[in-house]
């Protein structure tokens, strides 16, 4: 089995030069996006489930100030057992997208998934950009090729379509703006759901006040980007949910007629929020967990499953369930 692995390391490995020196740009440094817009397919069952999380850090496991190895393993065994149609991560996948050694530690502990044939949808984050731009996203895509270099795309999930943008990039101008909206624009009349997944939060009661014990604001240009889909709603029959990560810990917020979560459990050490008053959720401790999304008929319901560790004791419990209705009648798409 060590000889498997490191064949497949190696052949990673190599497979990342040749994305390097023969891929086509990436559009990052200039923000000009990728050139054709990127629309997958997945396979999926009725009803649909999937898993949504973030925030993993994939590194040396001996280094616990990162994050931890023990929630990691814990999640993808738990994932696993779950069956999901796909996992969908929010982001912060390795804690140094340049390092090789980190995609390695990924490549070891998520083999369960690949065994079992799980698609993997995922999102951007700033630690899988760390370090050398360029050799981090040759790791990346090396490990994800059906995005084609692209680094937003969407993916139609029967009655649902999923968006999943690049929080590097402005998410409201630009080419990944001008995409959205017109992705927004085409949506079938048929569609129930439209689930948008990037990394930065729109909306968190974190905060970059680092007396509190570190964490993140949410940034401006998600504000706007929450504007956005707050006015798409009123005119929409789909009912949007967006799962973003980047804090380290879970979060519920409803703006506008928009649900938001942030599922940033996934291993990466913990920050501690200080809870606003209309926050959904008010657990104000560690919060490590996944979100299983299960879509039936006109109702989708969202399942947080939380994990405590104490010692080699696993406790899971699902301290949030919320589930979200589609609208019903709401005439078109229109802006």
């Amino acid at each position: 089995m060590r000889t498997i692995r490191s064949t497949l390391s190696s052949r990673i490995f190599l497979f990342s030069l040749v994305l390097l020196f023969f891929a086509p740009a990436h559009g990052r440094s200039d923000g000009t996006g990728p050139k054709e817009p990127l629309t997958l397919k997945a396979a999926v069952s009725s009803p649909l489930r999937f898993v949504a999380f973030g925030d993993t850090r994939f590194h040396d496991p001996a280094d616990k100030k990162a994050g931890s190895a023990a929630v990691r393993h814990a999640m993808v065994a738990a994932i696993d057992k779950q069956h999901p149609d796909f996992i969908s991560i929010g982001g912060d996948i390795v804690y140094t997208g340049a390092d090789s050694n980190d995609w390695q530690v990924w490549d070891s502990e998520t083999e369960l998934w690949r065994q079992h044939h799980i698609p993997i949808y995922p999102a951007l984050g700033n630690h899988d950009l760390k370090g050398d731009e360029k050799t981090a996203l040759g790791n990346y895509f090396a490990r994800f090729p059906q995005l084609q270099q692209n680094t937003f795309y969407s993916v139609q999930l029967g009655n649902c379509l999923m968006l999943v943008l690049d929080s590097g990039l402005d998410e409201t101008t630009g080419p990944q703006g001008e995409w959205l909206q017109r992705e927004f624009d085409a949506l079938p009349g048929t569609s129930d759901y439209v689930f948008v997944v990037l990394h930065h939060p729109p909306y968190t009661s974190s905060s970059d006040d680092k007396e509190f014990g570190g964490g993140h604001s949410a940034r401006a240009r998600e504000q706007l980007l929450g504007k956005l889909l707050e006015t798409r709603q009123p005119h929409m029959r789909a009912q949007i949910v967006v799962f973003s990560g980047h804090v380290h810990n879970y979060e519920h917020h409803e703006h506008g007629g928009v649900t938001y979560f942030v599922t940033g459990g996934g291993g990466a050490h913990p920050y501690p929020i200080t809870r606003a008053a209309t926050d959904l959720y008010q657990d104000p401790g560690v919060n490590y967990h996944f979100l299983l999304v299960e879509v039936a008929a006109k109702q989708a319901t969202v399942t947080m499953n939380k994990l405590d560790i104490t010692g080699d004791r696993e406790t899971w419990s699902t301290p949030d369930v919320v589930k979200i209705a589609a609208p019903a009648g709401q005439p078109g798409n229109a802006r």
